[in-house]
């Protein structure tokens, strides 16, 4: 892993959520997982079974990693091994996201969320369930 200094005058983060994270530092293997089911409606009428994950298969297919398999020659040289910045500004970090200053190895981030909107039309209940 490269080895660099990082200096950073000021950080301000707003909102860091759902599985996210902020690292200041170098890591060697870093993995965030987040799930949602987002069920938006006009009538708040609930039933007790729509909160489980099983339901849908979006949480259970396999994400496709693609293969690396060409080889890869490299060669650096650091004249200067350190990073300064004076300002970062983050609005906010969700879903399984991550803010670091340093070096990771390798990082595993998944964010599966499930929408579901129910609307109405001329009185009658539709749903409309969208994957994303």
């Amino acid at each position: 892993m490269l080895q660099r200094t990082s200096i950073v005058d000021h950080i301000r983060i707003n909102t860091l959520s759902f599985s996210s994270i902020f690292e200041i530092g170098d890591v060697s293997y870093i993995q965030g997982f987040s799930r949602a089911i987002a069920d938006q409606r006009q009538k708040p009428l609930f039933r007790s079974d729509e909160g489980s994950f099983r339901r849908y298969p979006i949480f259970r297919e396999p994400i496709p990693l693609p293969s690396i398999d060409e080889a890869v020659t490299m060669e650096v040289t650091q004249l200067n091994p350190g990073i300064k910045v004076h300002d970062i500004d983050v609005l906010g970090a969700s879903s399984s996201s991550i803010v670091q200053l340093g070096n990771t190895k390798k990082i595993f981030m998944e964010s599966r969320i499930k929408h579901i909107r129910h609307v109405t039309s001329n009185g009658n209940p539709q749903n409309s369930d969208v994957s994303s």
